[in-house]
């Protein structure tokens, strides 16, 4: 039988085919017919079409932090994805997991299970994302000492001290890369007198964006619409201008930290400050991040390899092992 391992992300989607490597990596968003609610585009295709569309397609993102908005789009993504992988037409149903974040609702979790089986899958298995993080960036989570994982998505942040297979203490915010893209053009509204679209402002972020001030200011020409004219302009942006921008959005995460190490048992907190905060998830990858996060906590952090793969090749490490994973797996059927 075959079998896909899945990151449903609010803003990527990536899938593993076990012994095939990473087959799907690519943006959730779907384009969609007005009128007739067909899909048009998929993925990169569609992302292109945000914010240029005409009022006959509507390019969308499916899923609104971290869970699934639109059950039908999601479905015709997934389905669009396993024929992609599998091929339309084929004699045996693949068996999914799926990473779903720590803090979902039983509701929410059952619409994810529901996607997948409405989408072609046989059996459907869920993980919680931050397992799978830890998995994915090499920690050995069946073992009896504690590690802290911070997932940062591209809509929720998943914080978890993880111990024996499972979580022990966790929270999950509904702020992520999105969030903070969207600090970003507010900034530019407010301070700038300038309209950007959400891929301006994620660009902004991958440029010139930090979680902390530094020496030497950075900085990149934008362009957008004025406030008042709605004529174009360009503005140049410094990097520090984004620290300040992105302020309030990492302060949450940094409270939802510490938050969870206030939850944690003293034993755990030790093995946590032998160890150190180990920072997955593609919003991971702002500039000093890791800094931050040793800053304000007084433990050390590091980002792990490629991130934003971590959730993705960890829900791999658990399917191609079901077995061994059982403890950590939700549900299935």
């Amino acid at each position: 039988m075959p079998r896909l391992a899945i990151d449903l992300g609010t803003t990527n989607t990536r899938i593993i085919r076990p012994g095939k490597g990473i087959v799907v990596n690519e943006p959730s968003v779907v384009a969609l017919d007005a009128a007739t609610q067909k899909i048009m585009a998929v993925g990169s295709e569609a992302k292109k079409m945000i914010g240029r569309t005409p009022d006959s397609i509507i390019a969308s993102y499916p899923l609104q932090n971290g869970v699934i908005a639109s059950f039908r789009t999601t479905e015709g993504m997934l389905r669009y994805y396993f024929n992609k992988i599998l091929g339309r037409f084929r004699l045996i149903r693949p068996q999914v997991m799926i990473s779903i974040p720590a803090g979902v609702t039983s509701t929410e979790q059952r619409a994810f299970i529901d996607a997948c089986l409405a989408a072609g899958a046989r059996e459907a298995y869920v993980i919680k994302e931050p397992l799978a993080a830890a998995l994915g960036a090499g920690v050995s989570i069946s073992s009896a000492s504690g590690n802290l994982i911070i997932d940062i998505g591209g809509g929720t942040s998943e914080v978890a001290v993880i111990s024996l297979g499972d979580v022990v203490a966790s929270t999950s915010i509904r702020v992520g890369g999105k969030k903070i893209d969207a600090a970003i053009a507010q900034y530019l509204r407010k301070k700038k007198g300038m309209i950007i679209g959400d891929q301006t402002a994620e660009e902004i972020k991958i440029q010139i964006g930090s979680a902390l001030p530094e020496k030497k200011d950075r900085s990149m020409e934008v362009s957008g619409s004025n406030t008042i004219s709605g004529l174009p302009e360009s503005v140049i942006l410094k990097s520090n201008e984004i620290v300040s921008a992105i302020r309030v959005e990492l302060n949450e995460i940094i409270q939802a930290v510490k938050a969870v190490l206030q939850k944690t048992p003293p034993e755990l907190a030790s093995d946590v400050m032998d160890k150190g905060i180990i920072m997955t998830g593609g919003s991971a990858l702002l500039k000093d991040i890791d800094h931050l996060m040793t800053k304000v906590t007084g433990i050390p952090a590091q980002t792990a390899e490629e991130p934003e793969l971590c959730v993705v090749r960890g829900v791999n490490v658990a399917i191609e092992h079901l077995n061994d994973f059982k403890k950590s797996i939700l549900w299935t059927k």
